[in-house]
């Protein structure tokens, strides 16, 4: 057994483009638990600046809403969204990893588009947290293909989550050595290391369980490692009871993370909380790996073949209709100003916001809704002299 096994807790949090706001005016209960479950996060945590390592997702439409002074002054007396995003730039016990602006499944867009998802979070996020560098990068509903490494690495991301279910070893490889170590993958030139989730923990972690079960259950996962294991569990952050409930002796953070902390904080649990990046300047990766193109689990769907997003018709239909407008947007946006581009453009990269695909066909029509207005611009584009 390991004289010390590292643990890296990964968040993802998501809020579509103006879902907060009509959560306010239409179950403001909801909205509410919601805003607090973000704002507990680095309260909990300030006790703990020697020991607590958290790398926290949060998508840039979420940031854009946070950070909107018309928004703030709304839930003012709920939450300060000002100091809690200030709270959220200490880097002793937070890790901001990068994303996409409006929270996409990459793989199933155009190409294309996928750099600008990721830019523009940059863009927002070096505003808010008064940095340039974020080493790791967080794909929404981990949906990856090898295909994106080149892009990442252009970007800057020295490493990306994958969930354990999608990767396959190169070479022979232990099932330890599989989940618990990072690994390379390598795409033409390009190289990038891989995080790999453990599926059957972070679904308990997304679930609800008790601090004692997950010290057991780790150390019996990883008892016949012969190197420092990483276990890295990876759920949404404010989805659920679980990390809703304002109850401290029943919500994830009250109940089971600062049992954990002060389990390691005092020689109980040798498991240890770490940030991704202090784990690899220590034991770096070595293991090349390839990794299949899919999604993390949600619900009853396991991720293979994208099936929570294109299960129907009409979704199959609504991401043909984004490619083809996608398509003749870059055909005609030399043609334009920046700004006239522009304002056609975060349509068609909003329209593609994987909640719009995910409920079923109950949001789908949000996805044709900016389509048809990038549409009509497009149109007008379109209409504009050639300039050679």
């Amino acid at each position: 057994m390991p004289d010390k096994i590292y643990h890296a807790l990964v968040l993802n949090f998501h809020q579509p483009s103006g879902n907060l706001e009509s959560l306010l005016a239409e179950n403001e209960w909801e909205a509410k638990e919601i805003l607090w479950t973000l704002d507990r996060v680095p309260r909990v945590l300030w006790d703990y600046e020697d020991l607590a390592r958290v790398h926290l997702s949060l998508s840039g439409t979420l940031l854009e809403t946070l950070s909107a002074p018309a928004f703030q002054n709304r839930v003012y007396g709920v939450v300060k969204c000002g100091k809690m995003l200030w709270h959220y730039q200490n880097t002793k016990i937070i890790e901001i990893l990068g994303t996409g602006y409006y929270h996409p499944v990459l793989p199933l867009i155009p190409e294309l588009d996928r750099e600008q998802h990721c830019s523009r979070w940059q863009g927002i996020a070096r505003h808010l947290f008064w940095r340039s560098d974020f080493p790791g990068f967080w794909p929404p509903e981990m949906g990856f293909c090898m295909e994106m490494i080149p892009m990442l690495r252009r970007l800057g991301y020295k490493y990306v989550f994958v969930d354990s279910e999608n990767v396959e070893p190169l070479d022979q490889m232990s099932w330890q050595e599989l989940r618990y170590q990072p690994h390379i993958a390598r795409y033409g030139d390009d190289e990038i290391t891989v995080i790999v989730r453990d599926r059957e923990l972070s679904d308990a972690q997304l679930s609800g369980m008790d601090p004692g079960w997950f010290e057991n259950e780790v150390k019996e996962r990883t008892k016949w490692c012969d190197f420092a294991p990483l276990v890295t569990t990876c759920t949404d952050g404010d989805n659920g009871g679980w990390f809703r409930n304002t109850n401290k002796q029943s919500n994830f953070w009250n109940y089971f993370y600062r049992e954990l902390l002060e389990n390691a904080k005092s020689g109980v649990s040798n498991i240890s909380p770490v940030f991704i990046t202090e784990y690899l300047n220590k034991f770096g990766a070595s293991k090349v790996v390839n990794v299949k193109t899919g999604a993390w689990n949600t619900g009853w769907h396991n991720g293979k073949d994208f099936l929570q997003w294109t299960g129907s018709i009409a979704q199959k239909d609504a991401l043909k209709r984004v490619k083809d407008i996608s398509g003749r947007f870059h055909k005609v946006k030399g043609n334009v100003s920046a700004e006239a581009a522009n304002d056609a453009y975060w349509h068609i990269l909003r329209a593609q916001t994987s909640c719009n695909f995910y409920w079923g066909e109950a949001w789908v029509y949000k996805c044709h809704q900016d389509l048809d207005e990038a549409e009509r611009l497009i149109g007008e584009m379109e209409k504009q002299p050639v300039h050679n």
